[in-house]
């Protein structure tokens, strides 16, 4: 007996949705071999949609051998298309998949690093796109450099140079499908089993599985609200690199100061090694312009890493590496073995994009929607905190960090706080490399929330570590 299913109100073509459902039905044994099906145009009247659906359906299946047609007889599954399985293999159907509604909650969640996302400029990239498919050559669509396209880089040079102080020549940049992407490049481009890293501590523990991944080790150097804390260097180490977040250090937000930088780079000219520069969200500064990079101070020694996701979207997978000329040519090697390149489109929108002045503007607009968003988070803490609460790192970027008086927080308040108080934070102890130290700080990230968002998320976040502190 064959029983279908339609749903004529999801985006799944009817043709796959009787594909689906019948296909599952042979592989689970719930039409046996031997068993006839009912004509297309039988099952087209039942079903209440047209025959051609149902004949292209028969044909897909027909074609993969589920079902056979036997001569002025009909069509038949076939024998040997019954595969059970178990609870442990099964894989939902596609069909399965959009059956399950998605969950909608109301929780807030504090995530840092997600800039505002229905502020992304759709229209202006919209007819920047269309203008690229509609007018470049028929080359563009094929297979590229690994490095990226020349019109990038040159863009993207001119424009670092000006606002962020970066100096380069266009064949020292490598355009990365994202950040992640740049720094999987510099492990394997650096790292080896046994080798070791100098890291600021706390930093982003995603970054610590990448650089430990090659078998390397991490040598944390402790932060402070002025960055990585110099003094601290050892003396009798070889690191194969430094890797540090100056212009805004992840999580504490501090800022590296220019004797701290010098300290660096004469630390690092005499053990010979390189630094990496992560310059993820210093756009976004609120107290003056952008701080200069590090790798402006020493391009020889310094490789700098820079992304599109905070400033625009993360959705883009759009970041770049700018490499002393010395690794160029083995980075562009590494890149054309992970994914020939970054997707061609892209990387000639948003180089139309920066070269119209439109990302410039961009990022104008932002500032002030951004600034407006730390400060009421700043104002919402103040309120229901006072002076239990001290906010650090909020002179940049779209998170701050609120540490709190007497509070410490566990595995258990943070999942408690998501599940019962639906508010996401995100505690600074997840990114630490030595445990302990941390243990009262949280991450607050605002750029896609909105005030009235913050403000009941601060007011959830009270509540929450109150009753679960008296409880």
């Amino acid at each position: 007996m064959l029983w279908i299913q339609i749903d004529k109100t999801i985006e799944m073509p009817l043709i796959h949705q009787v594909y689906e459902q019948i296909r599952k039905n042979i592989l689970q044994g719930e039409l046996t071999a031997g068993e006839r099906l009912p004509s297309t145009r039988e099952l087209s009247s039942n079903l209440g949609i047209s025959r051609n659906v149902i004949l292209e359906a028969y044909e897909q299946l027909f074609t993969e051998g589920y079902i056979e047609g036997k001569q002025g007889s009909g069509t038949y599954v076939a024998e040997g298309a019954t595969l059970h399985l178990t609870e442990k293999s099964h894989t939902p159907s596609f069909l399965d998949m959009h059956e399950a509604k998605e969950e909608t909650t109301n929780l807030i969640d504090f995530r840092p690093g997600i800039p505002s996302l229905d502020m992304f400029p759709r229209n202006i990239w919209g007819k920047i796109s269309k203008q690229i498919c509609e007018d470049t050559s028929n080359s563009v669509f094929g297979y590229d450099s690994p490095e990226g396209r020349v019109e990038l880089r040159h863009i993207l040079a001119r424009y670092l140079k000006r606002t962020r102080g970066v100096h380069c020549h266009p064949d020292q940049l490598v355009i990365t499908s994202g950040a992640t992407q740049a720094l999987s490049l510099i492990a394997d481009l650096l790292l080896s089993e046994g080798d070791e890293v100098l890291i600021e501590d706390p930093i982003t523990h995603e970054i610590q599985t990448i650089f430990t991944t090659p078998g390397s080790t991490l040598y944390p150097i402790p932060v402070d609200e002025h960055g990585i804390k110099t003094d601290y260097l050892p003396s009798k180490k070889k690191p194969s690199f430094i890797f540090v977040t100056p212009s805004h250090q992840f999580p504490i937000g501090g800022t590296l100061s220019i004797q701290r930088r010098i300290q660096l780079i004469q630390y690092a000219r005499k053990v010979n090694c390189f630094i990496v520069e992560d310059d993820y969200d210093s756009e976004f500064r609120y107290q003056g312009g952008p701080v200069h990079s590090l790798q402006g101070l020493d391009p020889d020694k310094v490789i700098y890493i820079g992304t599109f996701s905070k400033i625009l979207s993360p959705a883009l997978r759009l970041g770049y590496l700018i490499l002393p000329l010395s690794l160029a040519k083995s980075c562009r090697n590494l890149k054309w073995f992970m994914d020939l390149h970054t997707p061609t489109l892209q990387q000639l929108t948003i180089a139309r994009f920066i070269d119209e002045g439109h990302l410039e503007r961009h990022i104008r607009k932002m500032k002030k929607i951004y600034k407006s968003r730390r400060d009421h988070i700043k104002k919402c803490l103040t309120k229901e905190f006072g002076k239990k609460v001290k906010i650090l790192g909020d002179s940049t970027g779209l998170h701050l960090v609120a540490e709190f008086q007497n509070v410490e927080f566990s595995a258990r308040i943070i999942q408690e706080l998501s599940k019962k108080y639906n508010v996401q934070v995100y505690p600074v102890e997840l990114h630490t490399i030595e445990k302990g130290k941390h243990k009262n700080k949280i991450i607050l990230g605002y750029g896609n929330l909105t005030m009235k968002e913050i403000e009941e998320g601060i007011n959830r976040f009270k509540q929450g570590i109150i009753q679960l502190r008296n409880g």
